[in-house]
C-alpha cells in the first residue's frame, strides 16, 4: 500500500491544487513513484489522456508535477456544470447524463466503486499518493454519503492537512471554524494547518499561530508566501480573468459566462509583448489584434450572451481587420448555425455569427481524442500540431472552403480535416494547439508585423517552461513547509 496524505482547503480556491502539485513534485525529487488523486471534481477545463479518458486539469497539472502521463483514475468523477444548477456527469470516461445538483447527491454513493476502485489501482502501482479535497469539509449540508472530503479520507485512512487563504482575510477564523463544525473522529484525523498566500512579514504572524495552534491542538506546518508561479489553472476564481497589462500585441479572450478550457490561451501568457486580456463587454474589448472565441460548456446560451450584450456585433465590425480564432464552442459560434434536435443543450436552432461556412448540430454522443497533425494555410501553414478534441456537436463546412488542418485521430488511427479559414476569421475543435512547437510564436510575430512591429522572441518551449516552474514551485514549499512533519504524519498511517 501506498503513503498517503489529503489537502483539505477551507473553502474553494484555497490553494489545495498548486500545494497538491508541489508536493507531487518533491515527492518525485525525493526518488518516490507519487500520482495525484481527486475522487470528484467539478470544473469546465477538462483534459483528454492519450486512452481517450477525460479528467480535470488540475490533476493534470499535478500529474505532470509527478512526472507522469495523465491518468482518468486520478480525477474518476467529473462534473461539468451545463446550468447554474446542473452538471454534466462523468464517471470513469463515461458520460452518466446531466444531472441537477440534487439528483446528483442522491445518487453520489452510486458512484463509491468507481472511486475506490480507481484508488485502488493507482494504490498499487505508487509509492505515495496525494489526495485533493473539494470546497470545504465544513460544508455541512453536504456532508451526509461524503466521497470527496472527510468521508473520503476516513475511507482511505489518509491523514489530512487543511490550508487556509490568508490573502482573503480571516485566515484564523477560517481555520479553527472549519475544524469546529467536524465531527471528534474527523478532528483527531487533522494533523496540521497550512496558512497560504501569505504576503508580508511572517514574525507578524506569530501571536496569531500561536493560538491557532493551542486552539487547535494541532501544528502549523507552513506559512507558504503569495507565489508568482504561471501553471494553468481551472477554478473559475482564477485570477487570470482579472489581469490587466499593456504590451505590444493586444489579444483579447471572450469570457463566457460557461467559459470552458481557457487554458488553451496560457501559452500566450509567457510573451513579454503580449498582452492577454478575458473580456465581458463591449466596453472592455477596445481594438484587440486578435480575438480568441473559446470552448463554452453551453454554446448556444453563450451565444445569445454575446448577442445580448453587443459583443457580437462588435467582433463582426472589426472582423474585416482583426484576426479572429475560435476553438471547440467558439468554432461553432463563428459558423451559420447551431441546431441542437436532441436537447444537448437547450434544444431547438439558433444563427450562427455567419463568419464561417459552417453548420453545427449537437449530438448525443461526446467526441473524445488525442489528435496530431498539419495546418494547411494562413500565417501557419505547413505547423504540426498537436491536441485533443472533446465536444458534443459535429461541425459541416459548406461550399468551397480552405479546411484549416489535416488531423489524424491517435486514438482510432483515421485521418480528416479539421476546421475552416476564411480570410481573417478560422475555427477548430482541437483544444491545447497553441501548446505546441512555434504555433504560438509564428502567431505573436503575425500580429506583430501587421502593425509594423519586429520582435525580437522566437517563442516559447512550453514544456520546458512548464517544468521549470514544478521546479520553482517545489522549492518554494521546500523552503517553507515543515517536510519533516509531513512525512511523520503519513508514515503513521501507514
Amino acid at each position: 500500500m501506498a503513503l498517503n496524505l489529503m489537502l483539505q482547503g477551507t473553502m474553494s480556491n484555497a490553494g489545495k491544487s498548486l500545494l497538491a502539485a508541489a508536493l507531487c513534485r518533491i515527492f518525485k525529487q525525493d526518488g518516490y513513484r507519487v500520482a495525484p488523486f481527486k475522487s470528484q471534481n467539478m470544473a469546465l477545463n477538462s483534459f483528454i489522456t492519450a486512452a481517450g479518458g477525460e479528467m480535470g486539469r488540475a490533476q493534470v497539472v499535478q500529474a505532470e508535477a509527478a512526472g507522469l502521463a495523465p491518468d482518468v483514475r486520478m480525477n474518476p468523477i467529473l462534473l461539468k456544470p451545463t446550468t447554474d444548477v446542473g452538471s454534466q456527469v462523468i464517471v470513469n470516461w463515461q458520460v452518466v447524463g446531466n444531472m441537477r445538483a440534487m439528483e446528483y447527491y442522491r445518487r453520489k454513493r452510486e458512484f463509491l466503486p468507481a472511486v475506490l476502485d480507481a484508488y485502488a489501482g493507482l494504490d498499487r502501482e505508487y509509492d505515495v499518493l496525494v489526495i485533493e479535497g473539494a470546497g470545504s469539509p465544513a460544508e455541512i449540508n453536504l456532508k451526509e454519503n461524503d466521497i470527496v472530503n472527510m468521508g473520503l479520507a476516513e475511507l482511505l485512512n489518509a491523514p489530512v492537512l487543511i490550508a487556509g487563504d490568508i490573502d482573503r482575510g480571516g485566515v484564523f477564523a477560517q481555520l479553527l471554524g472549519t475544524q469546529l463544525l467536524l465531527e471528534e473522529s474527523e478532528r483527531r484525523r487533522v494533523k496540521g494547518f497550512i496558512i497560504n498566500k501569505f504576503r508580508g512579514d511572517v514574525s507578524i504572524l506569530a501571536p496569531g499561530i500561536r493560538m491557532l495552534e493551542e486552539r487547535g491542538g494541532v501544528p502549523v506546518v507552513g506559512v507558504v508566501p503569495y507565489m508568482q508561479i504561471s501553471l494553468e489553472d481551472e477554478d473559475s476564481l482564477t485570477t487570470r480573468f482579472d489581469a490587466r497589462q499593456e504590451a505590444a500585441v493586444d489579444i483579447a479572450v471572450i469570457r463566457f459566462p460557461r467559459i470552458s478550457n481557457f487554458t488553451d490561451f496560457s501559452v500566450f501568457e509567457q510573451f513579454e509583448d503580449v498582452s492577454l486580456r478575458y473580456v465581458d463587454s463591449v466596453e472592455k474589448l477596445h481594438h484587440p489584434d486578435m480575438i480568441l472565441l473559446p470552448g463554452s460548456k453551453n454554446t448556444m446560451e453563450d451565444l445569445k450572451w454575446m448577442r445580448q450584450n453587443g459583443l457580437e456585433a462588435a467582433i463582426l465590425h472589426r472582423s474585416a481587420e482583426t484576426f479572429i480564432f475560435g476553438i471547440c464552442g467558439g468554432y461553432q459560434m463563428l459558423g451559420k448555425q447551431i441546431a441542437d434536435p436532441h436537447g444537448v443543450e437547450t434544444g431547438g436552432v439558433i444563427r450562427g455569427m455567419g463568419l464561417l461556412p459552417v453548420t453545427t448540430e449537437l449530438g448525443e454522443q461526446k467526441v473524445r481524442t488525442r489528435v496530431g497533425g498539419e495546418i494547411l494555410g494562413g500565417m501557419l501553414d505547413g505547423c504540426e500540431l498537436s491536441g485533443y478534441e472533446i465536444h458534443m456537436g459535429i461541425s459541416r463546412p459548406e461550399g468551397d472552403c480552405e479546411p484549416f488542418c489535416r488531423i489524424r485521430d491517435e486514438i482510432t488511427g483515421k485521418e480528416r480535416t479539421d476546421g475552416v479559414f476564411a480570410g481573417n476569421v478560422c475555427g477548430t475543435y482541437v483544444h491545447g494547439i497553441f501548446d505546441h512547437g512555434s504555433i504560438a510564436g509564428k502567431i505573436v510575430r503575425h500580429l506583430a508585423e501587421r502593425k509594423g512591429l519586429v520582435l525580437g522572441e522566437d517563442g516559447v518551449d512550453y514544456g520546458l517552461f512548464k517544468e521549470q516552474q514544478y521546479d520553482k514551485l517545489a522549492a518554494t514549499l521546500r523552503k517553507y513547509l515543515d517536510l519533516d512533519a509531513i512525512y511523520k504524519m503519513m508514515r503513521e498511517y501507514e
